[in-house]
């Protein structure tokens, strides 16, 4: 089976996500998704982020009854900063007939070189590589393993959802419904 690795802070998972991953799924020969969330990315600041747990339950609230996603706690039991590598040569090992691709926005592939041992990503992994505005993606450093897909251009960010929850204002239709509801009740991204 091929499975694509959507990794993220998902911090909250919202419509864009859903929306790329799905169009990703819809138009490759990927056969699931799996939604990794990273308890802490090496290159983000980590005091805006929400426990984990609840930002897979989130995930797992969004996604519920697509049999297509699947959120995954992988990274849950690796050390700590969440590095790609790590988790990709960990779930080769754990799932030796599965084949694995990344699945990564435009700014992120622009930022690929900070990441720890990137070489070996770019070498043993295939990469689908969605369009982000503002981050294009040069043609020079394309190779076969990497596929750039076009796929709605979508200006929604998990920070803006948290300043509006901040703000106390509206973030209905930028996420599941469900997802809002569970924010809301628990109270969760209050300053």
């Amino acid at each position: 089976m091929n499975i694509g690795l959507y990794f993220g802070s998902f911090n909250p998972i919202h419509t864009g996500h859903l929306i790329i991953a799905n169009h990703i799924h819809e138009h490759t020969d990927l056969d699931k998704i799996w939604f990794v969330v990273s308890p802490q990315n090496p290159l983000k600041k980590s005091n805006t982020l929400l426990n984990e747990y609840d930002r897979l339950h989130l995930v797992e609230l969004a996604i519920e009854g697509n049999n297509n996603f699947r959120a995954s706690n992988i990274e849950f039991s690796l050390p700590k900063p969440s590095y790609t590598v790590q988790t990709l040569a960990f779930l080769s090992e754990k799932f030796p007939n599965e084949t694995f691709t990344v699945i990564m926005g435009s700014d992120s592939f622009q930022n690929i070189e900070n990441w720890k041992n990137y070489e070996a990503i770019l070498k043993h992994f295939k990469i689908i590589i969605y369009k982000r505005p503002g981050h294009e993606v040069n043609p020079d450093r394309i190779t076969e393993n990497i596929h750039v897909l076009e796929a709605p251009l979508l200006e929604i960010s998990a920070t803006y959802i948290r300043q509006c929850i901040q703000e106390k204002r509206s973030i209905r239709y930028l996420v599941p419904d469900v997802v809002n509801e569970y924010i809301q009740g628990n109270n969760l991204y209050q300053k």
